[in-house]
């Protein structure tokens, strides 16, 4: 029987090192570049109504109305930015997009409740219920709604990452950003799954050409002239 010598033991731990070694340093320079690539978008982004262009239709991208720790901030922060946008007459109907997987959850139709309380008109709502994931909402803007120019409304980082989609799918999208939640647990979380979030979008977009999960008919938006 051949025993393994300590020599080759260590060259074998020593190889196994300086793999893991690169293949650190080539995650934190994926990271980097996604990250990059995202925030160039940052120039598209306003924080208030009477700087932003005003477009046709804004595309309100969901998240859950409740958290764990009780109402939801971003949730709320973001229903306010909406109803601020179309209240100062920079957009004229709204696409409330978002999860509706579960019987006993719907984005959509909280955030058109929300928007309704903060005086939208009911008929200036669009609810796209199949947007889970934020390029499935993007991109449905286009192909269901058939919207190319477009405002979204998130938090600014998240923005970012929708106008990042939005330019990779010929869509002309500028960002109107909401509050951002200034609780530092809250935030720093939200950083790190920003971060994997922009890593998964620039794989979505340059590597694996992903589409939405369902797309479907037309949605034609009226305007009243």
């Amino acid at each position: 029987m051949k025993f393994v010598g300590f020599k080759t033991i260590f060259k074998f731990r020593k190889r196994l090192m300086i793999a893991a070694g690169f293949c650190l340093i080539a995650g934190v320079l994926f990271l980097w570049g996604a990250d990059r690539a995202v925030a160039a978008a940052r120039g598209r982004i306003f924080s208030a109504p009477e700087l932003i262009p005003p477009r046709d239709v804004a595309l309100v991208l969901g998240t859950s109305k409740q958290a764990k720790y009780g109402p939801n901030l971003y949730f709320r922060y973001r229903m306010d930015a909406a109803a601020r946008l179309y209240h100062a007459g920079k957009v004229r109907k709204l696409i409330v997009s978002g999860d509706n997987r579960r019987r006993d959850y719907n984005e959509p139709e909280d955030m058109r409740a929300a928007l309704i309380e903060r005086g939208v008109a009911p008929e200036d709502i669009y609810a796209d219920y199949a947007g889970l994931r934020t390029l499935d909402s993007v991109i449905r803007a286009k192909k269901i709604f058939g919207q190319t120019r477009i405002t979204v409304v998130s938090q600014k980082d998240h923005c970012e990452r929708a106008l990042y989609i939005a330019r990779n799918h010929g869509i002309d999208a500028v960002g109107f950003a909401a509050r951002d939640v200034s609780l530092r647990r809250f935030r720093l979380k939200q950083r790190w799954r920003e971060a994997f979030a922009r890593v998964l979008a620039v794989v979505d977009v340059k590597l694996l050409h992903r589409a939405p999960r369902h797309l479907g008919p037309p949605v034609p938006i009226e305007f009243q002239e």
